[in-house]
């Protein structure tokens, strides 16, 4: 823990770091390559609705010595033409559910299902959700996530800029698209608690999101006036900057999600844990690629774009070229501004935040050394 945390600080610092935003075609190619597999297993296998939104009855079993792959078997035969979905509760009853049956024909069901599986029908409990109620419910989820968007849009643009609001937007897409194309290859059911699932997952996205633009509009803070650094490596510095915070939230939020997923969901049966757990496991793996990966690479894209962006660039490389020309390295010029120039900053509180601005190794202003060699080390 305590490397983990040496390193850390030398990312915030700026000491050491990784190019995100200089390889961020190669994200944006794994990106595009997962969201395609998302939306043609989606489109091929379609999502499993659950009974909430497609309608049908919910037939709740107490303790029997029957499979779920028996009890699925002997349901689909009870209901001619439906398709049952049954799951092992942890008290060793079942859940057995079954699309699009209405109030008729749940009866003749309720009582082959307790002969099939030899328990009393009394102690079967039936639950019926009518196709009007879940059309109702799933057009409030739509809604819901539709208002959800537009705030986040909206939030963004005023706290930050635009720029950064369409690029969290297409995050929170893309962490979207990613989590209901797994639903759809697993098979997973689609439930309330998969709707409550995908807005939370999208909570934490924009979370990690946020934290690192605050971080970059902090960093870019007049950056046109200085001619050391383009804005992609201030954006670059952001990103490292919050790298291990991004890391430790998203490991810690990962763990007792995992636990419900494969403890509670795989060993204890519980039917409505793995629909929520499944939509937190990947929203929030997704959320933290996206937040480092995709969000600010496409902020620093569309900020590259703009004019006074693009002059800036020009003048950092144009006085690169010239340190390089010179045959210096250009450790004095990246150091400290020249005097003369304009851009720069001029004081030395600015020297020093464009200063932690920059990736990598950063050596000492050479301005440092003026008072050596004098008996009490400060200046006249």
């Amino acid at each position: 823990m305590s490397k983990l945390g040496n390193i850390g600080a030398r990312l915030y610092r700026g000491e050491v770091g990784y190019d995100f935003i200089g390889k961020r075609k190669i994200w944006y190619g794994i990106s595009i390559l997962i969201t395609i597999t998302a939306i043609v297993g989606l489109a091929v296998r379609g999502l499993n609705m659950g009974i909430e939104f497609s309608g049908g009855a919910v037939f709740t079993t107490p303790k029997t010595s029957v499979s779920a792959t028996e009890a699925e078997h002997r349901a689909e035969a009870a209901a001619t033409g439906h398709q049952a979905t049954v799951q092992k509760l942890g008290n060793g009853g079942l859940r057995i559910q079954i699309s699009e049956l209405d109030t008729e024909q749940s009866l003749p069901v309720q009582e082959a299902l307790a002969k099939d599986l030899n328990v009393p029908v009394k102690d079967i409990n039936t639950q019926l959700v009518g196709p009007s109620w879940g059309e109702e419910i799933a057009n409030k989820a739509w809604l819901g996530l539709g208002i959800f968007m537009v705030l986040v849009v909206i939030y963004l643009a005023i706290a930050f800029e635009w720029r950064m609001a369409l690029a969290a937007l297409i995050a929170l897409i893309h962490d979207l698209t990613i989590t209901v194309g797994v639903y759809a290859l697993v098979g997973f059911e689609v439930t309330p608690g998969t709707v409550i699932g995908l807005l939370t997952i999208l909570g934490y996205s924009l979370y990690d999101t946020v934290v690192v633009f605050d971080s970059l509009k902090e960093s870019s803070k007049d950056i046109q006036k200085q001619t050391r650094y383009t804005y992609s490596e201030v954006a670059n510095r952001s990103i490292n900057s919050t790298l291990v915070r991004s890391i430790n939230t998203t490991i810690v939020a990962l763990l007792p999600v995992a636990g419900l997923l494969f403890v509670g969901g795989g060993v204890l049966g519980a039917g409505m844990l793995n629909d929520i757990s499944l939509a937190l496991f990947v929203g929030l793996a997704a959320g933290a690629y996206s937040s480092i990966f995709i969000a600010t690479p496409l902020v620093a894209d569309f900020k590259e774009r703009e004019p006074g962006m693009k002059a800036l660039a020009k003048r950092v490389r144009a006085k690169r070229a010239a340190a390089a020309k010179a045959g210096a390295p250009g450790q004095q010029e990246d150091a400290a501004p020249d005097a003369g120039d304009e851009d720069a900053p001029q004081d030395a509180e600015d020297t020093g935040d464009e200063a932690d601005s920059m990736v990598g190794q950063r050596n000492q202003p050479a301005s440092r050394n003026r008072s050596r060699g004098r008996p009490s080390g400060k200046r006249r």
